[in-house]
């Protein structure tokens, strides 16, 4: 699809990615994307970019948080990484996400706590390595 044909809910969507994951994630996402997967790129582009991440009603450090909090909860660990690292763009702090995933411990799991919690802690070593 070409630009011309992107919606607006998808440059608005591909704007706030941006912000909050980054450009060199995004354009290694793009540069990755196919024929097979394109639909797929675009339906979270307009849909959890630019429709929920997009909304004005919470901040982008506290959708970070909600964030990690969900994706801990259900074990996505990819994911809880990612979305670890692009704290650094949003401003959640390590003690916000700590805060963030003594709630996953409380409402879905020690297990699942303690396992986000190494997958952090990894994270932000990894960033400070980085930096």
């Amino acid at each position: 699809m070409s630009d011309s044909e992107k919606s607006d809910r998808f440059r608005v969507g591909m704007a706030t990615r941006r912000v909050v994951l980054g450009g060199a994630h995004v354009d290694r996402a793009t540069a990755a994307m196919t024929e097979f997967d394109e639909p797929f790129q675009t339906f979270i582009t307009e849909g959890a970019w630019g429709s929920v991440w997009s909304r004005p009603q919470l901040t982008h450090r506290e959708r970070s948080l909600v964030t990690i909090a969900l994706l801990a909860a259900l074990g996505h660990d990819e994911e809880v990484a990612l979305h670890t690292c692009a704290t650094a763009n949003t401003g959640a702090t390590p003690e916000e996400v700590r805060e963030a995933l003594l709630h996953v411990a409380v409402y879905a799991g020690v297990p699942a706590a303690n396992h986000a919690f190494k997958i952090v802690k990894k994270a932000y070593a990894e960033m400070k390595e980085a930096s």
